[in-house]
């Protein structure tokens, strides 16, 4: 295993689209060890997606569970290829993010998901998450696509704040 180096913005390669991975392959095994390994060599970190390593593949892993402030229900999750077939409710609340340690931002996101993909072994899974738990899977899945929590806020002048200290990284 071993510790990625996380890009940060404005790198361009932070809005590349991701490529789907080949879900139980050896090689996806080892991404989502060193992505595992990254993000708990970041103290407040709760989630990270490959693109933020520059890989370009559908891979994601969560651990809302790393925050004692933040309340999970599910531990650690590892998706590969990840599809969002279900939301509902919506919630505003502040995030960070690796890529962009110096800012945190009030982010509108649903309440409640359904996400659908597999995991490091290929099996096929299927998700429900609520509350943050789902606000972290839906902010890994956005870098999956490009989408960086800035593209989400309603204002760049009322939503996004300097970061004081470190908080729940996702």
């Amino acid at each position: 295993m071993a510790v990625l180096e996380v890009l940060t913005y404005p790198d361009p390669r932070l809005k590349q689209v991701s490529l789907e991975a080949e879900p139980g392959s050896e090689a996806v095994r080892k991404i989502v060890d060193d992505l595992v390994e990254t993000m708990n060599s970041s103290e407040g970190c709760i989630g990270i997606a490959a693109p933020q390593a520059n890989i370009h593949q559908r891979i994601i892993v969560v651990d809302v569970s790393r925050n004692p402030r933040l309340e999970s229900k599910l531990g650690l999750v590892i998706l590969v290829n990840p599809v969002v077939v279900k939301q509902s409710g919506k919630s505003v609340a502040k995030e960070g993010c690796l890529s962009l340690p110096e800012l945190i931002a009030t982010v509108r996101r649903a309440k409640k998901v359904v996400i659908e993909g597999f995991d490091a072994a290929g099996q096929a899974v299927s998700i429900e998450a609520s509350g943050f738990d789902a606000r972290a899977l839906l902010h890994e899945i956005d870098h999956l696509d490009g989408i960086l929590f800035l593209d989400r806020v309603s204002s760049l002048k009322t939503d996004v704040f300097r970061r004081r200290r470190p908080d729940a990284a996702t």
